[in-house]
């Protein structure tokens, strides 16, 4: 059986979820960032102790088909933007990416996750992508154009005033400052 989880988005997670499901007795067989699959059917207890110790850890049970679908398309974002596992062809624009790996109407999916995010899909990978973009900037390895090719901007300039947007400083005024700005992927779509 697959369990959507909410709030998977690094390997570590992953570790945790398979630790913590398997204490409880159950037979991890897969972890993927937002979906584990277990031997059989967990019964209704198993469930509820699933739900516990997930909430626990800062994760959430996913009941519904439409939020495990979100979850989906926030894990093909992630993985393109934070985790260098580009499947995307280079040519292909990541709407007709998301629709063909998930098999469904872009239109859809843009509505759907709208519908549960109350933000665009647009908004949301310019939220991972600039936290992208903090992260460089902390690290002081590569300039803002290197930076800007790595995510797909079209300029330097293009990240900077996208940057100054979200965050209401150049991306040169966060390097220079070093403050803490970063949040989790999971709360990047989240108000700060």
């Amino acid at each position: 059986m697959k369990l959507g989880v909410k709030h998977m988005v690094c390997d570590r997670c992953k570790r945790v979820v398979r630790e913590e499901l398997e204490k409880l007795g159950l037979d991890v067989q897969q972890v993927d960032l937002g979906e584990v699959t277990v031997a059989g059917e967990p019964d209704e207890s198993q469930l509820v102790a699933v739900r516990q110790i997930l909430e626990a850890n800062g994760f959430e049970l996913l009941d519904d088909r439409r939020s495990v679908l979100v979850e989906q398309i926030k894990r093909v974002i992630i993985n393109e933007i934070h985790h260098d596992r580009r499947d995307r062809p280079e040519h292909q624009n990541l709407s007709d990416y998301l629709a063909q790996k998930l098999g469904y109407d872009y239109s859809y999916l843009s509505h759907l996750f709208s519908s549960v995010e109350a933000m665009t899909i647009e908004k949301y990978v310019i939220a991972q992508k600039i936290e992208k973009v903090k992260e460089y900037l902390a690290y002081n390895e590569l300039s803002l154009s290197e930076i800007a090719w790595r995510l797909g901007y079209s300029s330097s300039q293009h990240l900077s005033n996208q940057f100054r947007q979200v965050v209401g400083m150049t991306p040169g005024a966060f390097r220079k400052e070093g403050l803490p700005l970063r949040r989790s992927l999971d709360a990047v779509n989240t108000p700060k």
